[in-house]
């Protein structure tokens, strides 16, 4: 009865050796496979296609993705839309840019740009954005990107470019169509004057009164055309009072 308890315990140990070679042989297979993403790859987010490219010289790309998807490698974002795995990164990776890239065309706006220019004080949750599509909504690994849809004429003023490290960038709203993207955005608020856009910009969204009074008035006011909205015609002449007169925002 030992021996063949003995024998059993033996097989045991044989098998658990090998599939432990097996894993340890699997596992560095994958670390190769994610150094030569690495080398062929600079950015952190990327595509499929780019990612096909750079797995191009081995067999069947498609499983070896599946495999560096299981075992953390990368990480898939969105259909089509990956970055590194936390382990393989070699800088943080860029929430503004992947919101571009996940649905677009879109710029980054609304609170996030917000709080990027340091008009208001509240960091937030969401990756906020503005498109000229249908508005949507994304819960992904990596976080909530939420899309606001406007007109085409509405879309196409006041867009920027963020710079990033090695020549990357990203679009993002001027600090003017962003703070007009988010007034436009609160469709419920009746404003009828200054006064009245003044409360609501302090007290509401708290944004900065300093970094209010450097806004470009004649920007907003063409936004303003451009939305054909009266809100933004209010908007236009309180930064004109507070001296926004054509300062741009620094």
């Amino acid at each position: 009865m030992l021996s063949i308890v003995a024998q059993y315990v033996g097989y045991l140990s044989t098998y658990y050796v090998k599939l432990c070679y097996i894993l340890s042989a699997i596992n560095n297979g994958g670390e190769k496979m994610v150094e030569e993403l690495r080398r062929r790859i600079s950015g952190e987010e990327f595509d499929y296609q780019t990612l096909l490219d750079g797995l191009r010289e081995y067999d069947r790309p498609r499983d070896k993705i599946t495999n560096l998807l299981r075992q953390g490698g990368i990480i898939r974002v969105k259909k089509g839309i990956y970055i590194f795995g936390e382990r393989y990164r070699r800088r943080p990776f860029s929430s503004e840019l992947l919101a571009n890239i996940i649905y677009g065309p879109s710029y980054v706006s609304l609170e996030t740009a917000l709080h990027y220019y340091g008009l208001i004080p509240e960091r937030v949750e969401a990756m906020t954005s503005v498109t000229n599509a249908r508005g949507r909504r994304f819960f992904t690994p990596v976080g909530l990107f939420i899309y606001q849809g406007v007109s085409m004429n509405a879309y196409c003023i006041g867009i920027d470019q963020g710079e990033l490290e090695n020549g990357r960038s990203f679009l993002i709203a001027t600090p003017e169509k962003a703070l007009a993207d988010k007034i436009q955005a609160d469709r419920g608020t009746a404003i009828r004057t200054q006064a009245e856009m003044r409360t609501y910009l302090l007290d509401s969204l708290r944004i900065d009164s300093e970094g209010l009074g450097k806004l470009n008035a004649e920007t907003i006011s063409l936004i303003a055309a451009q939305y054909r909205s009266r809100k933004l015609r209010l908007l236009s002449g309180l930064v004109r009072r507070l001296g926004g007169r054509g300062n741009r925002y620094e």
